[in-house]
Parts: structure tokens; C-alpha cells; sequence
């Protein structure tokens, strides 16, 4: 069982690394957003959040997309379990 003070660690580490993600996706700094997407997919994993595995696996299928790897964005879309659905978030 997690101790009660890594839980708050390991959601500020995931928030940090969300926003970290998310301003370098802004910047099409699509190589540096993936790492961050990854270390968030990877929490999720972790944690057992299907819902977050899912947002995560979609956000780093959009970045593949955008740097123009068709075939890596279409694992991360079946990993989420969608093929085209749009972005939660």
C-alpha cells in the first residue's frame, strides 16, 4: 500500500510533467512533448487510471501525428482504444 505523503509527490510530479508537455506541444517542440507525455502515460500505468492512460495515449498520438509518424500516433490511438476520436481535453 502507498503511504499517504507519495501520493500528493506523484500527482504534482504528473501535473508538472502534463504542463511541461503541454507548452512544449504548443511550441511544436514535439520530440520534448512526447518525453513528457510518456512519463505521464507511464504514472498512469502505474496508478491503474484508465481514463488517464487513455487521455495520455491520445495526446502523444496527436504529437506523432504532427511530426508526421502516421504509424506510431495510430498504436497510441489503439492503445487508447479509439481509432479517430477527438481529444478529451
Amino acid at each position: 500500500m502507498k503511504s499517504v505523503s507519495t501520493a500528493p509527490r506523484d500527482i504534482v510530479s504528473l501535473r508538472m510533467s502534463h504542463c511541461r508537455a503541454e507548452h512544449a506541444a504548443q511550441a511544436a517542440q514535439y520530440h520534448l512533448a512526447v518525453m513528457h507525455y510518456r512519463e505521464c502515460l507511464e504514472a498512469a500505468e502505474r496508478r491503474e487510471d484508465c481514463r488517464a492512460t487513455e487521455f495520455f495515449a491520445l495526446k502523444l498520438a496527436e504529437c506523432y501525428a504532427a511530426m508526421g509518424l502516421g504509424e506510431k500516433a495510430s498504436q497510441f490511438h489503439a492503445l487508447a482504444g479509439s481509432e479517430d476520436a477527438p481529444l478529451l481535453g
